[in-house]
């Protein structure tokens, strides 16, 4: 009789626990390689803007101070403007991006949505999505490799951009 009660005693805090977790609100944590902007909750803007209001929470210094074109040998020329790409589905949630377009090649990429509900989801993302960006802007495209551990954001990731850049 006791190892019944006991075993249901552990069951239940077991089920308790797992609640708990899955109930948390996510800790985000403001990775090192991220600069200046606030790691508040994104926006969901889904129209394009040219002038750049309402910044999402991700906006890498590596966007700016890229200054070597020589791996991107795209010969393609995109119009300047910000141009904000469809959501695409990263089975944990959205993934949305824009895309600033200078001098007919990628300047910055901003994630506007992301998988964000779960703590593991913001740590896996927050990892990612400095990579993803660095990519993008290198290649100019949105052809990049995919992420070992954030395969579904990288996956959305890829359909995104192409949404925006073809607008461009």
């Amino acid at each position: 009789m006791k190892k019944i009660v006991i075993g249901i005693a552990i069951f239940g805090v077991y089920v308790l626990y797992s609640i708990g977790i899955r109930h948390q609100s996510p800790v985000i944590a403001k990775p090192s390689s991220l600069s200046g902007n606030s790691a508040s909750a994104p926006t969901n803007s889904t129209t394009n803007s040219s002038s750049g209001s309402g910044s999402p929470p991700v906006n890498p210094s590596s966007g700016s101070s890229s200054g070597s074109s020589s791996s991107s040998s795209n010969s393609t020329q995109y119009k300047d403007g910000t141009f904000t790409g469809s959501s695409a589905d990263a089975y944990y949630g959205n993934v949305q991006v824009s895309a600033t377009i200078s001098g007919g090649k990628i300047s910055n990429v901003k994630f506007l949505q992301y998988p964000n509900t779960h703590s593991t989801s913001v740590m896996i993302n927050q990892q990612a999505m400095p990579y993803l960006i660095q990519e993008a802007i290198q290649a100019q495209s949105s052809n990049v490799q995919i992420i070992s551990g954030a395969t579904y954001t990288s996956q959305a990731f890829q359909q995104s951009p192409q949404a925006a850049l073809a607008q461009a």
